[in-house]
Parts: structure tokens; sequence; C-alpha cells
């Protein structure tokens, strides 16, 4: 009887404003490894785990931001690489022409 292969969860897309980052750290699972820091964020009333090497966040509180994120038993984790600054189209066209005059 042959097996189904393994799938792995499809990432669901997040958005919201920053409201609390809390920074644990460093740790280090075994010996060599590089140290890595654990931020919490709370991003619209959700907590989130993100995983940096960075033992600060280079985003403001207050920020808008986009992630992709998964669900395990733990809670939810933000994707490596994937936390970034959203950016809405017509605020940037705002802040364009206010540049401009």
């Amino acid at each position: 009887m042959a097996r189904k292969p393994f799938v792995k969860a499809k990432a669901m897309q997040g958005r919201g404003h920053l409201q609390s980052v809390t920074t644990d750290g460093p740790h280090v699972e075994w010996l060599g490894m590089p140290e890595y820091y654990i931020h919490a964020l709370v991003i619209a009333e959700q907590e989130y785990a993100y995983f940096s090497a960075n033992k600060d966040l280079e985003f403001e509180l207050g920020a808008y931001v986009c992630f992709r994120f998964r669900e395990s038993k733990k809670g939810f984790y933000i994707e490596k690489r994937s936390l970034g600054i959203a950016i809405d189209p017509v605020e940037y066209m705002r802040q364009l022409d206010a540049g401009l005059e």
C-alpha cells in the first residue's frame, strides 16, 4: 500500500499594526549554532513568535506590517524573512505629492 507524501501546511498572510515587542534571548540550541533571539510580537491583538539573529527588531511600534505565518500547537510563528512594512499605495502617493510641494 502506497503512502501519501507529506504535505506542508500553507502559510497564511497577515497584516496589522505592531502593538508591542518583547525580546527573549540569546538562545543557542547546540554547540556551534549561532545565537538567535525570540521576539514576541503583538500584531492586531494577536501574539506571534518571530526568530531572528538580531537583538533589535528593525520596526518601530505602530508600524503597519505584513507577514506570512503558520499555526502550530505552541502558537503562531512568523516565517523567516517574511516580516516587512506594508506600503499602502494611496498613502505612498500622498507622501510623494506632499514632498513635491
